[in-house]
């Protein structure tokens, strides 16, 4: 399974932004979707998930300004960015877990992919 994230950029502090995740390959269901980042220096940490029952998690540093939500349909995730701080700055990278399928007669295995990360600069 792939997972290619779209939409980052450069925006000033108090902008937004809206990332894409889009998943593809033989999938036979996505149970959590999500969004982590990695600021230079920093280890990797999450900022939101979504399951497919639309439940929702944020890192407590984006709560209140980010939103994550999904499309089940499409097997994508997306993840709004509002009153972005110079602090958000970082590659963000999205990631799925759930099952896929393999074999001539449909055997599901699951799989947990991270798409390439898409940059978001933020500046004062």
């Amino acid at each position: 399974v792939q997972l290619q994230a779209f939409g980052g950029g450069s925006v000033q502090a108090g902008g937004s932004l809206r990332l894409s995740c889009a998943a593809s390959g033989s999938i036979a269901g996505i149970n959590t979707m999500g969004w982590h980042r990695q600021a230079p220096g920093n280890q990797r940490e999450l900022v939101a998930t979504i399951t497919n029952r639309d439940n929702t998690d944020y890192a407590d540093s984006v709560k209140g300004r980010f939103t994550i939500s999904r499309d089940n349909a499409k097997n994508a995730a997306y993840l709004q960015m509002n009153s972005l701080k110079p602090e958000d700055t970082a590659v963000y990278y999205c990631k799925a877990d759930g099952q896929y399928y393999y074999g001539p007669y449909y055997y599901t295995q699951p799989f947990s992919s991270w798409g390439q990360g898409t940059q978001v600069t933020v500046s004062s």
